[in-house]
């Protein structure tokens, strides 16, 4: 069989749009290919920032050939009592494509009915794929796309050629006046020409020859060989920055790199400072010394092979050297103020319209922390830290060098504070109170930079579902979800026990202290969203979803409370004796549903009439306090055993007594008896939403 190539050449696309796009690109034809029953093998992509290339292996000339059995009339509707078919049976001969003396009689339980086979001849591959490619193309999945000249359709960039062949022959189709043939091209400086691909497996080797490795993990692996051979030559390694590798692999086709250099008067730059202008601006790696010191140089990756390299060198210390200059000086201006003489300035700052500067959130920050101190019983040291700290957490946004370099944002704090010669606690919290950066990375490592990063989360959620500002399942423009993840992550590490709904209503009541009936609203759908993330995160570390949900429809506060609850309900789940527990909690709830049990009052045992009635009260009243006192010492694995021992008085009462009483104060009572069983019950979790086998 032949294999398939596919390449769409575009204007350079975007670094972060080229794996993402490769990989729709290879699932999306595999998908159709699948669907369309064309047989092939293994599939395999090819990037660089100027083309996307999909390559499937053994391809199949045409669809294979699929039979479908319909089932048509009755046997007695389709032919008449002396066999002759009838207006039915040839106008389901006519639907099936078939003549009704192609047709066959099946028996089935309901009796005997006509049934054809209908055949579809495969079409050849090539006249889907003709189809199916420009589809593909337009449903390619980017953050931005554009136009072009008189087009209609978008892309990331402009697709200037294309290439569709399965073995030699092309595959004829056109997307927005470029036509599909048999040729690619080579690097945009150092090759000439067209280049014919008359065998797809060749497509690499030839581009390669053409000063373009299509590969990218070879790119990248080239990339990692040549800056890690460059910075050993100098006494050096290169500082880890796996992102930054991604970025450049895919902003280049061909990889040569070259050492720079820059003055050493740099060094005394903060070093975040120098490695953000290199890396940055200039995409260049820094090199560090035996003791994880920044070297005074750098390596840049180039995308050409240039006749001299020194002149190269050259050119990108010139650029660094005016960026590190610009840095010096914003550094030496900012380290002239102290840092609280910048927050006044953020008045002047707007955070969002509609929740105002950067200022005022900077004052509702400081409040929720202190809330924070408070409700975890710090002491006045400790709080005094937390009010500073929240004080000055966004004073580093209006200095010249986070201007310049916004992801400096709390790492010049930082370094400004302790300039300002402000306690250590105050200044690290101000760089960690944005950890984490991203679902599962860094968390804060103080006490007051995780209180402080909590406020300022907590803040920004509460402000924005006041606002209406809520993500949607395809939008989440002010990440809400990655900064409540952010803070469910925080408090567990930290092993926090607060009121996670008392936090919310403080927060929300900031916003709107006026308007209770909008802020009852606000605190719900807060709290829904919260469980939704604090449902993925212990999903995702194994704890049945079922399990969790079950605790958290009865108990979302205490965070690390909730966390214990889970496991020791997800332990007993595997306990055979389990089952028949959450049956008859099951079967308790079932009969509840039918009332309203705010209306039920108190059990009366003057009304009990079977001696199961009094089995199941006594050994309820035997087992409620003891029960109690071990959920609120955490001791559920504890509380869980004494309440699974309720479970045979249970049944029994259930064999025995009919809870349906049409005694209006029998069935009352037994409501009342049933009621105070299933309260017991939700003190640890709601056993009904536990799925058994």
């Amino acid at each position: 069989m032949d294999s398939l190539l596919f390449e769409i050449g575009t204007e350079e696309v975007p670094a972060g749009y080229i794996e993402p796009a490769l990989d729709a690109l290879s699932k999306l034809l595999i998908k159709r290919l699948d669907e369309a029953r064309i047989e092939h093998g293994l599939c395999r992509t090819y990037g660089t920032p100027r083309r996307l290339a999909v390559f499937v292996e053994n391809i199949a000339e045409k669809q294979e050939t699929k039979t479908t059995e319909i089932t048509g009339p009755p046997e007695k509707v389709g032919f008449d009592s002396n066999g002759v078919p009838t207006i039915a049976a040839k106008k389901f001969a006519e639907k099936v494509g078939v003549l009704v003396e192609q047709l066959k009689i099946k028996k089935t339980k309901k009796g005997s009915y006509l049934c054809g086979e209908r055949v579809e001849t495969g079409l050849f591959t090539i006249d889907i794929l003709s189809k199916v490619l420009p589809e593909i193309i337009t449903a390619l999945p980017f953050p931005k796309t554009m136009r072009w000249s008189i087009f209609k359709r978008q892309f990331a960039r402009p697709v200037r050629s294309i290439l569709a062949v399965i073995g030699s022959r092309v595959i004829p189709f056109e997307f927005e006046g470029v036509t599909s043939s048999e040729n690619t091209f080579g690097h945009r400086f150092m090759s000439k020409g067209k280049i014919k691909i008359s065998d797809p497996s060749t497509y690499p080797d030839l581009l390669e020859k053409n000063y373009v490795i299509a590969d990218i993990n070879k790119r990248k692996n080239m990339i990692k060989k040549q800056i890690a051979e460059i910075a050993g030559k100098n006494c050096g390694t290169i500082l880890v920055d796996e992102q930054l590798e991604n970025i450049v692999n895919n902003l280049i086709e061909l990889p040569v790199s070259v050492m720079g250099y820059f003055d050493l008067k740099y060094l005394e730059l903060p070093e975040e400072i120098l490695i953000t202008a290199m890396r940055e601006h200039q995409k260049y790696f820094a090199v560090i010394d035996e003791n994880k010191k920044l070297k005074a140089c750098f390596i840049a990756v180039n995308n050409t092979c240039p006749k001299d390299l020194a002149l190269v060198a050259s050119g990108h210390e010139r650029v660094l050297r005016a960026r590190l200059e610009d840095a010096s000086f914003f550094y030496k201006s900012d380290s002239k103020l102290k840092l609280e003489k910048c927050v006044e300035k953020l008045k002047g700052v707007l955070f969002h319209k509609k929740l105002g500067t950067v200022y005022d959130k900077v004052l509702r920050v400081q409040k929720t922390a202190e809330e924070i101190g408070r409700y975890l019983e710090y002491d006045l040291d400790l709080m005094q830290k937390i009010e500073r700290a929240a004080y000055l957490c966004k004073a580093d946004l209006v200095t010249q060098v986070v201007v310049e370099f916004p992801k400096l944002q709390g790492v010049m704090g930082r370094v400004y504070s302790l300039l300002s010669k402000e306690d250590k606690d105050v200044a690290y919290a101000i760089e960690e109170h944005y950890l984490p950066v991203y679902s599962g990375g860094k968390l804060p490592q103080t006490d007051v930079g995780a209180v402080l990063s909590i406020a300022d989360k907590i803040d920004t959620i509460c402000g924005c579902f006041c606002v209406g500002l809520i993500p949607t399942g395809a939008s989440d423009p002010y990440a809400l979800r990655r900064q409540c993840i952010g803070i469910i992550q925080i408090v567990l590490d930290k092993k926090m026990h607060f009121s996670l709904k008392k936090l919310i209503q403080e927060s929300v009541l900031r916003y709107l202290e006026t308007d209770s009936d909008k802020s009852e609203a606000v605190i719900s759908d807060i709290f829904l969203f919260i469980r939704n993330r604090v449902v993925h995160i212990l999903s995702e570390e194994g704890f049945s979803k079922d399990v969790i949900i079950a605790v958290i429809t009865t108990f979302l506060d205490d965070l690390p409370d909730i966390v214990r609850r889970v496991e020791v309900v997800e332990e007993f789940k595997g306990r055979p004796d389990f089952e028949p527990l959450v049956t008859a909690f099951k079967r308790t709830v079932n009969i509840l549903k039918k009332v309203d049990i705010s209306l039920i009052e108190d059990v009366d045992i003057n009304l009990f009439e079977h001696k199961s009635e009094s089995a199941l009260f006594g050994a309820l009243s035997a087992v409620k306090k003891s029960v109690l006192k071990n959920i609120e010492a955490k001791n559920y694995k504890k509380a869980i055993i004494e309440i699974a021992s309720l479970r045979d008085v249970i049944d029994d009462f259930f064999d025995n007594v009919l809870v349906m009483d049409e005694d209006e104060l029998l069935r009352k009572n037994r409501f009342a008896l049933l009621k105070a069983v299933s309260l017991l019950f939700e003190k640890i979790a709601d056993f009904s939403k536990i799925l058994i086998r």
